[in-house]
């Protein structure tokens, strides 16, 4: 009986996963751990995935994708992820991509300067599964619909 229960739960989840419309959710992080994590919980969650793993390699993506989110690490080499948001935001073409930061530090100072650089939403890392995609609801739909 025990192992009915998980499937009941898991299909109900499924059903309502499906009715989100699928968006184009772009990934930046060095760390080839959280690029993958986010990437399974991103694809579990019914969404396109594109990984980065530096800012430049972000903004040739950004260019050539244009994704409805974007997850951004803090810490990375040669363009951090401060300067990437400010970037992303500064071009006119994606200012209104919303840009989630990613951080290992839950830290009051970065979270204002994050919003200072237009970032939507501040998640420390390691995360779950259902902050990433409660922050692609809360973020990427609004994106989504706008550009309909």
């Amino acid at each position: 009986m025990s192992r009915s229960y998980p499937v009941s739960i898991e299909s109900v989840e499924d059903a309502f996963v499906s009715t989100a419309p699928a968006l184009k959710v772009l990934v930046v992080d060095d760390s080839n751990t959280i690029r993958r994590s986010a990437e399974i919980f991103l694809k579990q969650g019914g969404h396109d995935v594109l990984l980065a793993d530096d800012g430049f390699d972000a903004l040739a993506k950004i260019n050539d994708y244009q994704p409805d989110l974007v997850f951004c690490d803090i810490l990375m080499p040669r363009l951090d992820g401060y300067q990437t948001c400010a970037i992303i935001k500064r071009n006119s073409r994606f200012a209104d991509i919303p840009v989630v930061m990613l951080s290992s530090k839950d830290g009051v100072f970065d979270k204002a300067r994050g919003r200072m650089v237009g970032s939507q939403e501040y998640l420390t890392k390691p995360f779950t599964k259902d902050q990433l995609l409660q922050a692609v609801q809360q973020f990427g739909v609004h994106h989504h619909h706008g550009a309909e």
